[in-house]
């Protein structure tokens, strides 16, 4: 069906999210960068690029701020940051070489020369020339963003140069993109996002070839396979080395390719890893996640493994968003806004410090929140997937409906072919409460269709136009369809209840081994079961139990959850309007829980707890699995 996602400019998000918009438009992108003389951008200043060896990621800071700035400058027209921008881009655009070249690599160790093989090692790392391209992969998609927000062809000539050279290098230059990468090309392969956007700005064909020959290359890495293996059914940790970031990038390239291609291939390889992702490798708060038994804590751990203090990189987060919002884009299934909610208000918030500036490399379901050092590359990441929320809140579909994707307070204008303007202001106590209300002002009277993204966990729904309930199909996890005349000042109302809700999940490992006559002897082998809590789209957490212990075995009481799982007030004073969670055992003092993305507080040092252990059962072999993780 497809849905035309709305642009950054036409949304104004408040509540919890556009709290977060405004921290990181102050924070880190107002800060990070400046200017030319910034210690991000004066890496690549001639004399330090001539003596640069070492193989670095530092280049891709420069991108990154690029794309996150643009879209932030195209919601606020801020002068300031529009001013360091323009900058900034044309200080870049005079250092890039006659032949395209815009990194930070001493000249013998760039992407277009030819290095000696290294000998083989897990991660197929290939030279000290990894981020080469994954840095000018950054810098395309920065200059093309920056492009729309601010059309001056220099910025345009800029990206369309780097993908001229990335094509000559991999069709005359006789050199394959999964030599360029580690992870068995994988950190090179993201070449595909940016070949895919330049070929949608430009419609120059070559673009369209370049990322046609980097998804043939890669695919034809035996350890790679890309699509090939995607499409006979593995498992997302069995591409490559299974790298949570770098495959989640691939696919948002091949997402891409699918769409400007119509090659359905491309949209089932995607849509395979897709499931393989959302059923065995995020966590109850939506972000890919990884760690357990690993040489790299950045790479998915085997389906069914589970351990609450396994890793979620920030920069994993900012690609499962990116690609949750292409296929929405592709198909408008609610199941992938359902997605971008989940990541945004758990995981992505969660590692976000409120100066916006500060933010997590790693979070922990259970562990210590730790904030990263000036050049980690989760701080721009995160600034970066902060910034593709305005847009994916709204669209319009094939069909010409309005569809609400994601919920909370805030504003957009809609263009509706025909009609004119739609303007809808949302307002709500979302995610800390489900009341949710919409005001529609078309610009006269007219028929068109809303679409309310009803959630996977709502169970009881009520909508009401102005004074009168309807009787809607309100199935969850889809759209709830509004076809009626609208008149300007028209109210919708949305009830989702959100009771709090218990989540189990046993930390199962298999061992598979052949028996004496070859049969496979398969065993499951029980360690712990947990419990967590959520409260509609919200994952809860808990601090130290008792003010000094990181973990705690429990019990849970006699009874419906319903009976010792006590919603708090919201108190007086409080950050937010979130109500606590009070767990009450009867032997014991209760626990209270808050939203995972503040529990514990939001300073560096503080500690989170989401999952506390059962005692032991005497058979707990027959038990279900209750949740998703």
């Amino acid at each position: 069906m497809g849905m035309r996602l709305l642009s950054s400019a036409q949304v104004q998000l408040g509540g919890l999210l556009g709290a977060a918009l405004d921290a990181n438009r102050r924070g880190r992108l107002s800060r990070f960068i400046t200017g030319p003389t910034s210690p991000a951008i004066a890496i690549f200043d001639p004399a330090r690029v001539l003596a640069n060896r070492d193989g670095d990621w530092y280049g891709e800071h420069a991108g990154k701020w690029l794309y996150a700035a643009a879209k932030a400058y195209a919601r606020t027209q801020d002068v300031t940051l529009g001013e360091q921008l323009r900058s900034v881009a044309d200080h870049l655009v005079t250092l890039q070489g006659e032949d395209g070249y815009l990194g930070t690599y001493a000249p013998e160790r760039r992407f277009m020369q030819k290095q000696p093989p290294k000998p083989p090692s897990w991660d197929g790392a290939p030279s000290a020339r990894t981020w080469d391209i994954w840095t000018h992969s950054y810098l395309m998609l920065g200059l093309l963003e920056l492009y729309r927000t601010m059309p001056e062809v220099r910025y345009l000539d800029a990206a369309r140069k780097i993908g001229d050279l990335c094509w000559l290098t991999l069709s005359e230059g006789g050199i394959n993109i999964t030599e360029l990468g580690n992870h068995h090309g994988l950190s090179a392969t993201v070449l595909l996002d940016p070949a895919v956007e330049l070929y949608a700005v430009t419609g120059e064909p070559r673009y369209l070839q370049l990322a046609e020959r980097v998804l043939q290359q890669a695919d034809d890495e035996p350890a790679l396979g890309l699509l090939r293996k995607a499409l006979s059914g593995a498992d997302a940790a069995e591409i490559a080395t299974g790298k949570a970031y770098q495959l989640a990038w691939n696919l948002v390239g091949l997402a891409k390719l699918h769409k400007a291609t119509g090659v359905a291939r491309y949209r089932e390889a995607v849509d395979k890893l897709w499931l393989s992702i959302r059923e065995h490798h995020l966590t109850l708060g939506g972000g890919p996640w990884g760690g357990v038994a690993h040489r790299s804590r950045e790479v998915f751990n085997a389906p069914g493994a589970f351990q609450p203090q396994a890793y979620v990189e920030t920069c994993s987060t900012l690609a499962w968003l990116q690609l949750n919002r292409e296929l929405l884009a592709i198909s408008g299934e609610a199941k992938y806004a359902e997605e971008i909610e989940r990541s945004a208000y758990n995981d992505l918030l969660g590692a976000m410090a409120p100066n916006g500036e500060d933010w997590c490399y790693y979070s922990f379901p259970n562990g210590r929140r730790v904030h990263t050092t000036y050049w980690r590359c989760c701080k721009s990441s995160g600034a970066m997937a902060v910034e593709e929320l305005p847009a994916a809140a709204y669209g319009v579909t094939a069909e010409g409906a309005i569809a609400v994707s994601l919920y909370g307070s805030g504003l957009a204008s809609v263009q509706l072919d025909g009609l004119g303007a739609v303007a809808l202001k949302q307002c709500t106590g979302y995610p800390f409460d489900g009341q949710i209300r919409l005001r529609v002002t078309p610009d006269q009277t007219a028929r068109f269709k809303i679409q309310l993204r009803i959630p996977a966990w709502a169970q009881q729904v009520r909508i009401q136009i102005n004074d009168e309930q309807l009787s809607v199909a309100a199935k969850p996890g889809s759209y709830a369809e509004l076809d009626r005349d609208w008149t300007p000042g028209d109210r919708i109302t949305m009830d989702l209840a959100m009771p709090p809700v218990l989540h189990r999940k046993a930390n199962r490992n298999v061992q598979e081994s052949l028996a004496p006559d070859g049969s496979p002897v398969r065993q499951q082998v029980l360690c712990h079961e947990y419990v967590a809590i959520t409260r509609g789209p919200l994952v809860y957490a808990t601090g130290l139990i008792d003010g000094f212990k990181t973990d705690e075995t429990i019990r849970l009481p006699e009874g419906e959850p319903a009976d010792w799982l006590r919603l708090l007030p919201v108190g007086e004073g409080q950050e937010d309007a979130a109500p606590g969670i009070e767990l009450r055992f009867g032997y014991r003092e209760p626990i209270t829980f808050w939203p995972y993305y503040r529990a514990g507080g939001r300073s560096d040092g503080s500690w989170r707890l989401t999952w506390l252990s059962l005692a032991p059962v005497a058979d707990l072999s027959s038990d279900p699995e209750h949740g998703n993780t």
